[in-house]
């Protein structure tokens, strides 16, 4: 047994069971993957992958275990290398952040601008993708945190730590009769089209919670996982839009009318997702620091090592 042979089980179920494409993703060829894994199951003697054929369809019970050792197996070498990185060049390295598009645009421009301007020699990506799919890269490595708002605290391997709350807004064409509704009502707006988020973002289930607690069911006539695209749509009239609150900008005056929507909903959380037992390099925490001040290394590294409760409150 050894370290390639769980890396090859590890990527062919990150690719689905796509053998080909996990030997893409480790630059070696097809046959070389799956006759290791077979020399694993062999010694093992188990196997890991249900077979149809030459396919594979699934995970046995014992893979499921096998798997789940070779994730943290991997995990742990990598924090070994990041703890030499750590020590033999603080300011440097790369840091990887999955997120969606509303935080993306709206929230991180002025803490990555800061971060940049205090580690310059750090490689900073961003990755957008709705919530699960950036729970996902975190978990497959392909990211370092998570800032999401829905799906966190559906992965039970991701510690996830709450950054802020926020609310909504309802914007409109500036002459909308919405805009003039004192006090806004959940009934005035289900008298219009709408146009909303996708029911996998930006605290969609909250809206849907708010309106059939009142027995209303709005026309939902358009719905996108994109605030800028929500604005363009109701800036042709299309309907009236609920948006993240962060997600109306001051420039959006000039063409929309805003009318703040916070008592007509519950708030929703923005949480930040770490692999657990993760081992972070200084810079991952002053990015968290500069995004969520509340969110101390202590605090942070008891969660990562369990010894806080599972959602510590803002």
């Amino acid at each position: 047994m050894n370290l390639q042979q769980l890396r090859y089980v590890f990527e062919v179920e990150r690719q689905g069971l796509n053998v080909s494409d996990a030997a893409e993703a480790l630059f070696t060829s097809q046959p070389g993957v799956s006759k290791q894994i077979r020399l694993l199951e062999a010694e093992l003697g188990i196997e890991i992958f249900v077979r149809h054929g030459k396919r594979l369809v699934g995970v046995t019970e014992p893979g499921r275990q096998v798997l789940a050792i070779a994730r943290r197996m991997l995990q742990d070498l990598d924090n070994l290398k990041q703890v030499g990185d750590e020590f033999s060049n603080e300011a440097e390295g790369a840091l990887s952040i999955a997120t969606t598009h509303t935080q993306a645009r709206y929230v991180l421009p002025r803490v990555i601008r800061d971060f940049l301007a205090r580690y310059p020699r750090v490689r900073l990506s961003l990755h957008q993708g709705n919530p699960r799919q950036v729970c996902e890269m975190v978990l497959s490595g392909e990211a370092d945190l998570a800032i999401a708002t829905e799906a966190i605290a559906e992965y039970g391997e991701l510690v996830m730590l709450p950054c802020y709350q926020w609310n909504r807004c309802v914007v409109a064409t500036p002459r909308h009769p919405i805009l003039a509704e004192r006090p806004l009502t959940l009934e005035a707006i289900a008298r219009y089209p709408l146009i909303t988020y996708d029911d996998a973002f930006t605290g969609r289930s909250l809206i849907n919670k708010a309106f059939l607690g009142r027995g209303l069911k709005p026309e939902v006539v358009l719905t996108a996982i994109d605030s800028d695209v929500i604005k363009t749509y109701v800036e042709m009239d299309l309907g009236i839009g609920i948006l993240a609150r962060m997600a109306w900008d001051p420039a959006d005056e000039r063409r929309l009318g805003m009318i703040d929507a916070a008592h007509l909903f519950e708030s929703s959380t923005t949480r930040l997702g770490l692999r657990r037992s993760a081992w972070l390099r200084g810079y991952v925490y002053s990015f968290i620091e500069l995004f969520a001040p509340h969110l101390t290394r202590r605090m942070i590294d008891a969660a990562l090592s369990g010894r806080s409760g599972e959602d510590p409150q803002l």
